[in-house]
């Protein structure tokens, strides 16, 4: 089949995406740049704001508006996974729902709907929830493309926000193995990425489920001490309770280490950070 992937959202449903692609490459479908010439449309949703989900409903909608017999139409990623039968009560011509803690498992989703074209008296097929196995170590990625390629380290939230969806939609955090990612950006050195930029809900908690302390260090010193050729490393997504005294003695320590950190700072006072939720220390 000719695919045409769209994608909403964050940084990390960019990897998502890419993986997806590589997957789908992998079982002999062809990726295209229009949804006219494809056989099957995926929207990689966002669903984190009311603005998102918006975007998200009218980009499913648009397509749905334009889609031929034969067509098939999937909603993936965080808006079918915080609310699926919305989708399908605002757009019912979507064919497929495929969660954020499923995205492996595209190619079984896209083999049903090939099988049961028709199947409309079935309902819409679903892929949502945790999948049955743990996702897979290595992620398939395409070569970097402009010198840069974000390194998704972890999925998932193990914070109580009281303003945000996140750990419901993604789930609690999941690290992935120190190892995998060592290899994941030497491969990506090795096809052209001059900058890797480590992602995740929160990197600075990562390895934490692992039974790792302080686990963002080690992997940024192992990345580095594997990957010598490496311009640049740079960090997002930090959480400022758990940028430890370690984490800044090895980004001094190293001059490819990009010497800022991309913090969300929600505000000021204590009591309102309380409210939210957040550390609230002074």
């Amino acid at each position: 089949m000719r695919f045409y992937l769209l994608t909403l959202g964050c940084p990390k449903n960019v990897v998502d995406s890419e993986a997806m692609s590589m997957l789908l490459r992998g079982q002999g479908h062809v990726p295209v740049a229009a949804p006219a010439d494809a056989d099957l449309l995926i929207v990689n949703t966002c669903g984190f704001l009311a603005v998102a989900r918006e975007e998200a409903l009218a980009e499913l909608r648009q397509l749905a508006a334009e889609k031929r017999p034969g067509q098939l139409l999937i909603a993936a990623g965080c808006l079918p996974q915080r609310d699926g039968e919305e989708i399908i009560r605002q757009v019912p011509e979507v064919d497929g729902l495929l969660g954020t803690r499923r995205w492996m498992e595209i190619g079984t989703l896209v083999a049903e709907l090939q099988a049961h074209r028709n199947r409309r008296q079935g309902g819409c097929p679903a892929l949502l929830g945790d999948p049955a196995v743990r996702p897979p170590m290595v992620r398939p990625r395409p070569p970097a493309s402009g010198g840069s390629a974000y390194l998704k380290i972890s999925d998932g939230c193990d914070a109580s926000c009281a303003f945000c969806t996140i750990p419901a939609i993604k789930g609690p955090l999941r690290s992935r193995p120190l190892e995998a990612l060592v290899a994941e950006a030497r491969a990506l050195a090795a096809s052209g990425a001059q900058e890797i930029i480590l992602i995740g809900q929160d990197t600075t908690a990562y390895g934490r489920d692992l039974g790792l302390r302080d686990g963002l260090p080690q992997l940024v010193e192992a990345i580095l001490a594997a990957v010598p050729e490496l311009r640049w490393l740079r960090l997002m997504y930090a959480y400022p309770g758990r940028v430890s005294e370690r984490l800044i003695e090895v980004m001094a320590s190293d001059p490819r280490i990009c010497h800022y950190l991309d913090l969300p700072l929600q505000h000021a006072h204590p009591d309102t950070l309380r409210r939210m939720r957040r550390p609230a220390n002074v």
